[in-house]
């Protein structure tokens, strides 16, 4: 059992531990900010509805529980639904019975969907590059990788992460898209074809 520090003796807002910690929630919101600013000037989508579109077009045949979706993209059940509800009024997404459970639901990618996924691909991609890789050096991604799973492994569910959402077989070029899936999957080409 591990022993439990007594609490510092400074005023949690001056403790010189908590500087890591604040570098990360503004890091964060600034990127998701940032992200989201582009891909709704340029393809009328917000961060989370691309997230969701991205997950889906993923999935096996492209449809998931929305329970799964849910977690995958760190949505309460009502606010997945509500998103739910915006890609399905634009027609990017369809709402469909649960192939293997008659009582669950799936959110199923229309054409329109994947189109408007793949395009949004492109900026979503640059700003990655632009916000996020252009400043880690490479050495350090597989560490901060590394850390960031064990973080969230550790805060709570959804994961890990699904196969169908494997990235550690990135190719030796550094791009972001490969060919295949650490399975033998083909990758569900996100740039424009």
């Amino acid at each position: 059992m591990s022993r439990i520090d007594p609490a510092p003796t400074t005023p949690a807002s001056n403790d010189p531990r908590l500087g890591a910690w604040r570098a990360f929630l503004l890091a964060h919101a600034r990127l998701s900010r940032r992200l989201d600013e582009e891909l709704r000037a340029e393809h009328g989508l917000t961060l989370p509805e691309y997230d969701a579109l991205l997950q889906i077009a993923q999935a096996p045949d492209r449809r998931l529980r929305m329970s799964q979706l849910a977690d995958l993209v760190v949505l309460s059940r009502s606010g997945v639904t509500r998103l739910i509800d915006r890609l399905v009024a634009d027609g990017l997404v369809e709402r469909s019975q649960c192939l293997s459970d008659a009582r669950g639901a799936e959110a199923v990618l229309t054409p329109a969907g994947l189109d408007r996924m793949r395009s949004a691909a492109t900026t979503h991609l640059r700003g990655i590059e632009a916000y996020f890789l252009s400043v880690v050096p490479g050495r350090d991604l597989a560490d901060l990788e590394r850390t960031l799973r064990f973080i969230a492994e550790r805060a709570g569910p959804g994961w890990p992460m699904p196969d169908h959402c494997a990235v550690d077989d990135a190719p030796a070029d550094g791009s972001l898209l490969g060919s295949a899936s650490g399975d033998g999957r083909p990758r569900v080409p996100i740039t424009a074809s």
